[in-house]
């Protein structure tokens, strides 16, 4: 566990362009108040965001960011491309999913080369086709009656778990 002067030496003292190694992925989004605060998560934990050119997302994402100072946003009119593009730079893609042979949140270990987390759309996840895209799923255990998690708490506490800061 690192101590709080070693985290506090770890952050960027400013606005930075692309650190290319931590990317949060909320392609099929539902809800702006979810990418708001995902992106606040992506600058606490050093990733950069990629997100759709919905109308709607610029405002969303203006909403969600606190710092008000610009972060890193990878724009993408095309979700499957931007994530094949990914791939053939040979990032490693997780998803945040439920299936058979996903791994769990607590097992999953820190990133350790250019990654790329997956999200899926609020209701009906990642679309089958870019399930195959994927080099690893993760799930969050859930004790409760709900089926999942919304898309900005599943992804910080993945993007937490990825950056090795638990």
């Amino acid at each position: 566990m690192r101590s709080r002067g070693e985290l506090r030496g770890l952050r960027r003292p400013r606005g930075h362009g692309c650190w290319d190694h931590l990317y949060a992925a909320p392609l099929w989004p539902l809800h702006g108040a979810n990418l708001g605060t995902l992106l606040r998560t992506c600058d606490a934990v050093g990733a950069c965001m990629a997100v759709p050119r919905f109308p709607w997302v610029p405002e969303a994402l203006a909403r969600g960011n606190t710092l008000r100072r610009p972060l890193c946003l990878h724009w993408t009119g095309d979700p499957l491309g931007w994530l094949e593009r990914q791939r053939e730079r040979g990032l490693h893609i997780v998803g945040v999913e439920l299936a058979e042979e996903a791994v769990r949140l607590a097992d999953l270990p820190a990133a350790r080369r250019p990654t790329v987390m997956v999200l899926g759309h609020e209701q009906s996840g990642i679309p089958p086709e870019a399930l195959d895209l994927l080099d690893e799923v993760v799930e969050i255990p859930m004790v409760g009656s709900g089926a999942s998690l919304n898309v900005a708490v599943a992804g910080s506490l993945v993007l937490y778990r990825l950056a090795g800061l638990i």
